[in-house]
């Protein structure tokens, strides 16, 4: 299996790795600072370099639980064993660590167990299941007073049945963290947030930097999605 070095530290840009197997248009690493698709995160996109050759990497996404790097299909793939340079389009990356935190952010003013959301580059949006009118100005100066307040992020983790004995960690409907390893990730925001989460975020709350409420939609009777733009 890959190890993720992503999860200990989202801030590394690259890594040398050794190939571990190819097929279906992906390739596998031994390691990798690659995020792959999964709680509404984009999979990262970037380059693997060896000696002779290169390649895009232009997804990253699980297969048959385990990582698997997508290349263009133009590629030449570098045969078992070969050492690669990794490297992740960092800007694209940082942005949706960027928006993952705010996302957070967002689901700490709005207390409703949310029902679904994605993030992009530029615009993300997260869905909750309320009746209540959100509004708009109100959460948007409380997004951004939990920015500039530059709250420490980091990472803990616990043990299922730690998870099992405290059930309000979770905050999302549909989807359950990923069992089976005896432990689960969670994402704290100190005195703001603590709930399970794989995804890449930033250190502090400082760094989200310009976030903008966009629109509101309703979505159903009992369905409220907030957007979210980074404005720079």
């Amino acid at each position: 299996m890959t190890t993720e070095l992503f999860r200990d530290d989202a801030y590394l840009k690259t890594c040398d790795a050794n190939v571990a197997g190819a097929g279906d248009g992906c390739v596998f690493f031994d390691r990798t600072v690659f995020y792959p698709l999964g709680g509404g995160q984009p999979g990262d996109t970037g380059t693997m370099r060896w000696d002779d050759g290169e390649a895009r990497v232009i997804d990253t996404r699980y297969v048959d639980g385990d990582i698997g790097h997508f290349v263009d299909d133009r590629a030449d793939v570098p045969p078992e064993g070969t050492a690669v340079q990794l490297a992740i389009n960092w800007d694209r990356r940082y942005r949706h660590m960027r928006m993952h935190t705010a996302m957070h952010l967002l689901g700490s003013i709005l207390r409703y167990p949310v029902t679904g959301g994605n993030i992009g580059a530029r615009k993300s949006r997260l869905d909750f299941d309320m009746e209540d009118t959100v509004d708009k100005a109100a959460v948007g100066e409380a997004l951004a007073r939990l920015v500039a307040e530059d709250h420490a992020v980091g990472c803990r983790w616990i043990t299922e049945a730690e998870l099992d004995a405290n059930p309000e960690l979770v905050r999302t409907m549909s989807v359950q963290p990923p069992r089976g390893k005896g432990s689960i990730r969670l994402l704290d925001i100190a005195g703001v947030d603590l709930q399970p989460c794989g995804g890449t975020h930033l250190r502090s709350t400082a760094e989200v930097g310009a976030v903008r409420v966009g629109k509101v939609e309703k979505k159903g009777r009992r369905n409220r999605r907030v957007n979210l733009h980074l404005d720079d």
